[in-house]
């Protein structure tokens, strides 16, 4: 028997079918069936931009543009809010800019068509009004909002957002975002039908198209079309502050905008300060230098965890570590030996150590639990070292294999590496660790040049992303730009472009099942473990938003004495 509550949301769905069209109406149909749950079927309308039916299903709340209900407290506005940051990897510009640094300055004046929710993980109106797509999934149109105006008075419009995306699908602007939009959005493929309004005409069919013009794809900010370049100069966007201040590897400064179109900023300013590492963050928030610092990591912060004077909090995120095997060289062309090593591994170990908890297992494909389309029915991989030396035996390695761990020195990793080859030597396998810098692990990013790209062993970070897409293309497809691992499998190929295609909810989670099947039995790479995103911050701030990947956002912030 239904709840009265079960009951009003069943009449509002069925009250919504006469708007919700062919895709709202079946993700109804498969959330009376019990296929969907109310999350996931608020998920599919954000991302359909089917706004009737995500009112009537209870999610009304991510109408609303960032910012447009959050209060601040009496007598808390036109604080000064300091961040401890790290330092950028490089020069600031939206089109190259790949690190968590840069991406948190991005979002202090730029804004998105779309903004990933990352609490709700689902999509909400931003420079963006609406969202359709065609029938077939290749053409999606958005109407923009109106009356917003970029820092220097230039209105906002169709055209300046055919001219980001253009800049950012060129092959030869060296654009960051290549990674995301290759074989997805060409150059040229962005029309402004008018002012208002600009039609996405894709390289094939995409469910998930709005998350690829989202703050899910951090170096899509919105910028005139006429921009020349010399971003750190102006820090040019339609976003709540601007640009005061702009220092290289010391710092930058941001102040209210008046003239914003929405809910005008509560801080009179942001402040950030570079640092180095996160140790030197953790000093000057001790120090009462800094009211908050993004990219906490439990390793080295038991200073912080355990002072009731600050507050660590975080967000559930797909980000994770892969750990790839080359497929095209011995001993990892069986897919026993891979198999073997998945199984040496102690995941709830790994949660409770590394993260304290603040993390979910991982089942070696890149479905992380948030996502919506995960089918969580397949099987979960468990510590087995009897079976992982029976692999091993069985693959003609009865008694192991000496082997080279590369990697970088980055967050936790270091420390994952050592619990890997601590668990490889319960198996037999004798692995040697090599530990380089960031810079020396990526090296060019290219096969030949790139220890990440070419060693046998390796572990690489990956960032969060508010759907799998990417993930399962460009670390894992035989052209994959990404495929440390080598890997190559036409019918895993073929079952991505299916995914990728693929429009509604219920589609979508059954090819995942299938995707992560087979990525079990081949086992290319390990995914062990999806970490919650942490900041950590003095109690006496408030109101602070951020999202999976680092976006900090300070409009609707307080602090107080």
């Amino acid at each position: 028997m239904k709840t009265p509550a079960e009951l009003r949301l069943a009449l509002a769905l069925e009250a919504s079918r006469r708007d919700a069209g062919e895709f709202g109406n079946h993700a109804i149909d498969e959330y009376f069936a019990g296929r969907l749950t109310r999350r996931e079927l608020l998920r599919h309308a954000s991302t359909m931009g089917l706004f009737g039916l995500l009112a009537a299903a209870g999610g009304g709340a991510l109408l609303a543009p960032r910012g447009a209900h959050a209060q601040g407290t009496a007598g808390a506005a036109n604080a000064t809010i300091r961040v401890a940051h790290l330092m950028p990897a490089g020069a600031m510009n939206p089109l190259t800019v790949g690190d968590a640094a840069g991406v948190g300055l991005l979002c202090q004046t730029g804004e998105y068509l779309i903004d990933d929710d990352s609490e709700r993980m689902a999509l909400k109106p931003a420079l963006a009004l609406s969202w359709q797509a065609n029938e077939k999934g290749d053409v999606w149109t958005f109407k923009l909002r109106q009356g917003v105006k970029f820092h220097d008075g230039q209105p906002f419009t169709a055209k300046d957002v055919a001219a980001t995306f253009d800049r950012l699908a060129d092959p030869a602007s060296g654009s960051a975002a290549l990674s995301v939009l290759k074989g997805v959005l060409s150059k040229g493929g962005t029309q402004a039908v008018d002012d208002h309004t600009v039609a996405f005409h894709l390289d094939a069919p995409n469910g998930n198209f709005p998350y690829y013009v989202s703050s899910d794809n951090y170096n899509a900010v919105m910028l005139p079309a006429n921009f020349s370049g010399n971003y750190e100069q102006s820090f040019i966007g339609t976003g709540p502050f601007k640009l005061e201040k702009y220092t290289p590897k010391v710092g930058a400064s941001f102040v209210r905008n008046p003239d914003y179109w929405g809910a005008k900023a509560l801080p009179e300013r942001v402040q950030f300060s570079f640092y180095a590492d996160q140790q030197a963050q953790i000093l000057a928030l001790q120090g009462k230098q800094a009211d908050v610092m993004g990219g906490f990591t439990i390793q080295g912060g038991a200073g912080i965890l355990n002072n009731p004077g600050f507050k660590v909090t975080g967000v559930k995120s797909s980000a994770h570590r892969q750990i790839h095997m080359r497929n095209d060289i011995a001993p990892f062309t069986d897919k026993r030996v891979r198999q073997a090593l998945a199984l040496a591994l102690n995941r709830d170990v790994m949660v409770r150590g590394l993260f304290h908890g603040r993390a979910e297992i991982g089942n070696d494909s890149p479905f992380a639990p948030i996502f919506p389309s995960t089918d969580t029915a397949v099987a979960q991989r468990k510590l087995d070292v009897a079976k992982a030396k029976q692999l091993l035996a069985q693959a003609g390695h009865p008694n192991g294999f000496d082997v080279t761990l590369t990697t970088e020195k980055f967050m936790e990793i270091p420390d994952l590496a050592v619990v890997v080859q601590n668990a490889a030597k319960a198996i037999g396998v004798n692995v040697s660790l090599k530990v380089e810098s960031q810079e020396l692990y990526y090296g060019a990013g290219t096969p030949g040049k790139s220890d990440w790209l070419d060693s046998p062993l390796g572990i690489t970070d990956y960032g969060h992303r508010g759907v799998p897409n990417v993930f399962l293309s460009a670390p894992l497809t035989s052209s994959g730009t990404w495929n440390a691992a080598h890997f190559k499998n036409a019918q895993y190929d073929s079952l991505v472009a299916q995914f990728v295609g693929a429009l509604g909810a219920a589609s979508q989670k059954k090819i995942a099942g299938q995707i992560q099947t087979l990525l079990l039995d081949e086992t290319p790479v390990v995914i062990p473990y999806f970490f919650d995103q942490l900041i950590a911050a003095r109690k006496t701030l408030n109101g602070l938003r951020f999202t999976a990947i680092l976006q900090l956002y300070f409009d609707r912030a307080t602090l107080t004495a």
